[in-house]
């Protein structure tokens, strides 16, 4: 028997909405969430270095989560968002 699969996937629900960006970053608190992709704190620490220097971002926290394949420990998450009003997170290879 031939099974033949949509490549249109399963529908679910809406997705979630992205927090509304900060309509400045001077006096905010920056957080650096490395994904442990190759190279990738090293990118996103520059990125908040840079953004420290033109947009008067203070970089709060820089910390990973387990691999790159699992989402971020809830737990993580939590102090990330107590310690900065911003997260930078990515990838890079």
């Amino acid at each position: 028997m031939l099974k033949i699969y949509s490549p249109e996937g399963l529908q679910g629900q809406q997705p979630l909405q992205l927090a509304p960006a900060p309509a400045a970053l001077a006096g905010l608190r920056l957080a650096v969430l490395d994904n442990r992709k190759p190279n990738a704190r090293l990118l996103l620490e520059q990125v908040a270095h840079g953004l420290a220097q033109r947009a008067g971002v203070c970089v709060a926290a820089v910390t990973a989560k387990a691999n790159a394949a699992v989402a971020c420990n809830p737990e993580l998450l939590g102090q990330l968002r107590e310690q900065a009003d911003v997260i930078l997170t990515g990838s890079a290879d």
